[in-house]
């Protein structure tokens, strides 16, 4: 029980004897304390504001950083177990070859755009294996459809495809632009002149091939494309049907493998 006499005013700096775990002040009768209050409370008021700022702050930055860190970590999570973003879909093969044994019992279908990197890795990284554990063994057809999504350079190189398709050379001019990729930033391959040099290399009649990509023969085909590929969900390049199931990105061979084997038990 405190004294009766005294006032007391906690404050920092001195140990209360009656509930020493707190700090306070005793200030004797004889000084007014009501200015001392004011002034305490002013100081209290302003470091209690300084306290709740830096608390929203805080936690501002933390909204912020979580933001940044869980695309990430999904990106992450679906490299490692990818899984269908939107169930099963139906999606048409489109018009190009296809590579492998056209009864196999699986089916892949890329959406991907020539100027697309991750589409290069996976064609680097993954399509070989893929090419020699099931498209070659008979148990998966694979097929290429166009999502010209990246600026007009992406649709110059889709109808040089197109073109290559008409003498029945797809695949060789895939091969080749994927494998010849310049950096994202730098379009200069894909010009009527520098596309036709291409293809005289890969043996197609380089007057039929100028004709058709200057006229822009199959614009429309394009355009269907990206259009069939917004239909079924596809929002980045590359991204995979694999008998409906989809898979977005530049996943590792053992994404693939895990879908196909699954497909091929059923």
């Amino acid at each position: 029980m405190r004294k009766a006499k005294e006032e007391v005013i906690r404050h920092p700096g001195v140990i209360d004897p009656i509930e020493p775990t707190r700090f306070n002040l005793r200030i004797p009768r004889n000084i007014k304390t009501t200015p001392i209050l004011v002034v305490l409370l002013i100081i209290a008021a302003f470091f209690l504001g300084m306290l709740t700022t830096k608390v929203q702050y805080l936690e501002k930055g933390n909204t912020t950083v979580a933001g940044a860190i869980a695309p990430t970590q999904a990106v992450q999570a679906g490299n490692q177990q990818p899984q269908p973003t939107l169930g099963k879909q139906n999606v048409d093969n489109g018009h190009f070859p296809v590579k492998g044994d056209p009864n196999a019992k699986v089916t892949v279908i890329e959406f991907g755009d020539f100027r697309c990197p991750f589409c290069k890795r996976f064609f680097t990284d993954v399509e070989p294996q893929l090419q020699k554990d099931y498209i070659d063994t008979g148990k998966v057809k694979f097929y290429f459809r166009q999502y010209a999504f990246l600026g007009p350079a992406s649709t110059v190189a889709a109808n040089a495809a197109e073109c290559a398709n008409e003498q029945n050379k797809f695949w060789d001019f895939h091969d080749y632009l994927y494998k010849n990729q310049p950096s994202e930033t730098d379009t200069s391959i894909y010009t009527t002149d520098n596309l036709t040099q291409i293809v005289g290399n890969l043996g197609m009649d380089t007057d039929q091939f100028r004709t058709c990509l200057d006229g822009k023969k199959y614009d429309k085909n394009v355009s269907d494309d990206l259009a069939a590929g917004q239909k079924v969900g596809v929002n980045a390049t590359p991204t995979f049907y694999i008998d409906g199931n989809q898979l977005v990105g530049a996943q590792p061979y053992s994404a693939f493998q895990t879908i196909i084997d699954q497909e091929l038990k059923k």
